[in-house]
């Protein structure tokens, strides 16, 4: 049994270096144009930051024109680089249309707007879930269909890349999340059929999957948090906007479809990799030897999580009994 798994290992990996699509590219940030929308605050500024300290040309996009002018500042005042700014809300596409044409060709695309009001579905107003679907699906769609002719026909015909920043929550439901979910579990099949669709004008297509990360948009999350939500949320770690920004910017630059963040990031990864294209033959291969015990323990996390949810509800029913 030893001797056929030291045989079959190496084979796999052979087969694995020769199968893998799209193949392993590298996409360089310097002195290139880096377009990047939620990009006043949080996980947006933060990868303005590290992008502009890289060398590049930042373009922000966000609601708020005052927010985006002390990012502006900011930006100036710790790596020296005069970022470009928009104020456009994503869910107009004429608005983000302008301002990317203003913008000019775009190499690096990170649609990074989001919004995330957690509520059961039961309880939560449907105008509230179609804002959240508007900004962060729908509005992703603007974006990207705005871009797209003009990377298509950027002079520099390099490597170009799209990265659209979901979250674990788009990897795996959480009570209370219905919503939030639903816009970021769509952003993957935009994703992976985008992919197919842009292969062949050398632009690569990232997805991020980062965890609760400590951004104002945290802390207002934090408040309307159902009970349930946080006891099951309790059990993952949060991480700080410029830790995210780093794995992003490097997982952009090495083409990576998927860009976890932290450890559970990249069991999640493993355990839902179903048909996500693969660039790196490595991975590949972990994904393949690791997909049972990933899955073996994505249902120990769901056994937890639902002894978690009956014990609240029998808490509440002896308590109003």
């Amino acid at each position: 049994m030893v001797f056929f798994t030291l045989v079959l290992l190496p084979f796999l990996l052979l087969l694995l270096y020769f199968i893998v699509r799209p193949r392993p590219v590298k996409i360089p940030i310097k002195n290139r144009h880096v377009f990047i929308t939620g990009g006043s605050s949080g996980i947006g500024l933060a990868l303005a930051h590290q992008a502009a300290s890289e060398g590049a040309r930042v373009s922000l996009l966000a609601r708020s024109l005052d927010k985006l002018k002390e990012a502006k500042q900011s930006i100036r005042l710790s790596s020296g680089v005069d970022a470009s700014i928009f104020s456009a809300d994503v869910r107009d596409f004429e608005a983000v249309q302008r301002a990317i044409n203003d913008a000019g060709p775009i190499d690096i695309l990170v649609v990074n707007q989001g919004i995330f009001v957690p509520q059961e579905l039961e309880k939560q107003e449907l105008d509230e879930i179609k804002f959240t679907i508007d900004i962060n699906l729908m509005g992703s769609f603007n974006v990207i269909k705005a871009a797209l002719p003009l990377m298509k026909n950027r002079k520099d015909q390099g490597p170009a890349s799209i990265a659209l920043m979901s979250s674990q929550a788009g990897q795996v439901g959480i009570y209370g999340y219905t919503a939030y979910s639903a816009s970021k579990f769509g952003l993957r099949g935009l994703a992976e059929a985008l992919q197919q669709e842009v292969i062949a004008d050398n632009i690569h297509v990232s997805m991020i999957f980062p965890p609760d990360t400590e951004t104002p948009g945290l802390e207002q999350e934090n408040k309307r948090r159902p009970e349930i939500t946080k006891i099951l949320a309790g059990s993952s770690g949060s991480m700080k906007a410029d830790q995210v920004a780093k794995k992003t910017l490097d997982g952009i630059k090495s083409g990576s479809f998927v860009i976890p963040c932290n450890f559970e990031g990249h069991m999640l990864s493993i355990a839902t990799a179903g048909l996500s294209p693969q660039r790196s033959f490595l991975t590949a291969f972990l994904e393949v030897v690791f997909a049972g015990i990933a899955r073996l323990i994505a249902l120990c996390f769901q056994w937890n999580w639902y002894g978690s949810i009956e014990k609240w509800h029998a808490q509440r029913k002896s308590k109003f009994a």
